[in-house]
Order: structure tokens, then C-alpha cells, then sequence
């Protein structure tokens, strides 16, 4: 038996086991969508913003990245969602850390906010080799400095 025009959806005999169109999970699936499409939209700003500061151009990247231009064009618009691979070849092309990407495309949680690490991971005068050991640096002073007490500071006079 067919739904009639009167039917809710998912109330014909042929869909007993479908939500209706308001039903919490269609709500959840619609939302999660959403969140993805945001994720995606914001990784593509993010990527333009950064080939625009490098003045770099979507044809001279996605050379550098060994990517198709209109690949390149659809993912900063947020048509397309890269793979991890296709994002670390991107970092490369804009000498970022892939790691940044990742965090901008949802793929890694994104760490404590540091300036010093940012800043390390946006620079475009080292190579990916000199951030990771400039972050390792980092990071073993901090946990030193997180392990051995303080004295507090002296007062100004």
C-alpha cells in the first residue's frame, strides 16, 4: 500500500521502521551534517587565508601540492572534504605544519593555546623539520617547568 498525500512520512506500511521528518535522529543526522559542512567551509577559509598571506596562487599550490586546480578551488570553498593525505600535501605546498590542518580540519583536538606554538607552526621561513624540533624544545621546558616548584617571584621595590 502506497502513502497517501495525507501521510506523515514514514507512516506508510512500507516504512514502519523509518523516522518520521521531525524525529530526534533525523534532527541529530541534520545537525551533525551541518557541523561537517561548517568543519569543511572553515578548513577551505582557512587554507585561502593562508595561500593569500603566502601569495601564493590556487594554481601555483595545488602544482606545489600535486593536486588538481579545481580540486584545490572546491576544497577552499568548502565543496570538498580532503583526505589527510591530500591535506598534509597541502601543508607542504603552504609550509605549514600538516599538523595545523589537521586540527583546523577536525582530524586531531586541537592543543592548549600557545603564541610560541603557533608561531612556530605558521612560519614560512623554516622547514617542517625545524618546527618539530622547535616545538620538542618547547615542550621538554615546559614540562620541566611544570615538574620543578617555582620560587615566587620578588616584589618590586
Amino acid at each position: 500500500m502506497a502513502e497517501s498525500p495525507s501521510e506523515p512520512r514514514g507512516a506508510g506500511s512500507g516504512d514502519r521502521g523509518t523516522p518520521a521528518a521531525d524525529s530526534p535522529v533525523e534532527e541529530v543526522v541534520a545537525a551533525a551534517g551541518a557541523a561537517v559542512t561548517t568543519v569543511v567551509h572553515d578548513l577551505g577559509g582557512f587554507i585561502r587565508a593562508q595561500r593569500e598571506a603566502t601569495q601564493v596562487s590556487v594554481r601555483q599550490l595545488a602544482k606545489r601540492a600535486g593536486v588538481s586546480n579545481p580540486y584545490l578551488s572546491q576544497i577552499e570553498r568548502g565543496l570538498r572534504k580532503p583526505s589527510a593525505e591530500v591535506l598534509a600535501q597541502i601543508a607542504k605546498g603552504l609550509r605549514l605544519s600538516a599538523e595545523v590542518l589537521y586540527v583546523q580540519a577536525g582530524i586531531l583536538e586541537d592543543k592548549k593555546p600557545s603564541p610560541v606554538l603557533d608561531a612556530v607552526l605558521t612560519d614560512t621561513a623554516i622547514s617542517e623539520r625545524q618546527k618539530q624540533l622547535l616545538m620538542e624544545i618547547y615542550e621538554s621546558f615546559r614540562r620541566e617547568n611544570a615538574s620543578t616548584p617555582r620560587a615566587p617571584a620578588p616584589e618590586p621595590r
